[in-house]
């Protein structure tokens, strides 16, 4: 396999999936870069790191000047949250101990619970979102997921495993989302996380296509095999580190009541959750490639 390099890190499928606690059987050993939010935090480029440390100076001018420098959560300060939505905000993942909150596979009917959860506690999230029976069914969700700041993603129109089936099928997978997701709310995402994970040169040269990148994860609370609330945050808790991105399901029964605690317990212990856009700013997401923690 080749060497690492300081952007990226090269990792077998089957390495990778480890990692993330998937438990697959997969054949050969296809690879593909890596990169983690700290490198692509460090390798953006000059013009963008000038523009978000000029963003964030304004932001503090402003506060200062309203005099409410005291009540800002969301800039720098740990235990804190984003105060701005889907891109770069306030706040600052090179300085602060940021965590990324993700949910995937909806909107459901427990999506609306959610968005309250999040609105109250001021938390933007990032919603990978399935197609069928649930954005073409949910439309009203899916607006005010994004009228609410929190930011759009794609999970596929049928969670079909992208690396099984026919480059053409797999691009109409993503495509067919990218479609309803504009139309919905005149913004296309430019996200999408591969079902299981599961991803290879020929889902990334789509995904560069399409103009989205994929985003994996390092925290899953494996929701999908219990309505346990507080195992659910347990499991979550245990493997959040800095920089994670953190995997939860808005489609299980026990993952929305697990979520008050996760965030209470998250900003007690000094981190900022943030969107996956906020993560890596300033840098932003580059078509086709793939970010892991």
């Amino acid at each position: 396999m080749p060497k690492q390099t300081p952007a990226a890190r090269r990792t077998s499928i089957a390495g990778l999936l480890a990692a993330t606690s998937l438990a697959l059987v997969l054949s050969g050993c296809a690879s593909y870069d890596v990169t983690a939010p700290a490198d692509a935090r460090a390798d953006a480029p000059a013009a963008a790191v000038q523009a978000k440390d000029a963003q964030l100076a304004a932001a503090k001018g402003a506060k200062n000047e309203d005099g409410k420098n005291g009540d800002a959560k969301g800039s720098q300060g740990g235990g804190g949250q984003a105060t701005a939505p889907g891109g770069a905000g306030d706040v600052d993942c090179r300085k602060t101990k940021c965590v990324a909150l993700t949910f995937d596979a909806g909107p459901s009917e427990n999506t609306p619970r959610l968005l309250d959860i999040l609105k109250k506690e001021k938390v933007h999230a990032t919603f990978f979102m399935l197609g069928e029976n649930h954005v073409d069914k949910r439309p009203a969700e899916v607006k005010r997921i994004d009228a609410e700041g929190h930011e759009l993603a794609n999970h596929t129109w049928s969670h079909q495993i992208l690396t099984d089936i026919e480059p053409a099928e797999a691009k109409r997978e993503l495509s067919r989302v990218q479609d309803a997701v504009r139309k919905i709310t005149g913004k296309t995402p430019r996200l999408m996380r591969p079902p299981q994970g599961r991803t290879d040169e020929e889902v990334s040269k789509i995904s560069k296509d399409l103009g989205l990148a994929q985003v994996l994860w390092s925290v899953t609370a494996k929701d999908y095999q219990t309505n346990d609330s507080a195992l659910i945050t347990k499991r979550v808790l245990e493997q959040t580190e800095r920089d994670g991105i953190i995997l939860l399901h808005d489609i299980y029964k026990g993952t929305v009541p697990a979520v008050p605690g996760i965030l209470k317990e998250l900003k007690k212990r000094g981190y900022t959750v943030v969107t996956v856009s906020q993560l890596l700013s300033p840098a932003k997401a580059e078509p086709g490639m793939v970010y892991r923690p």
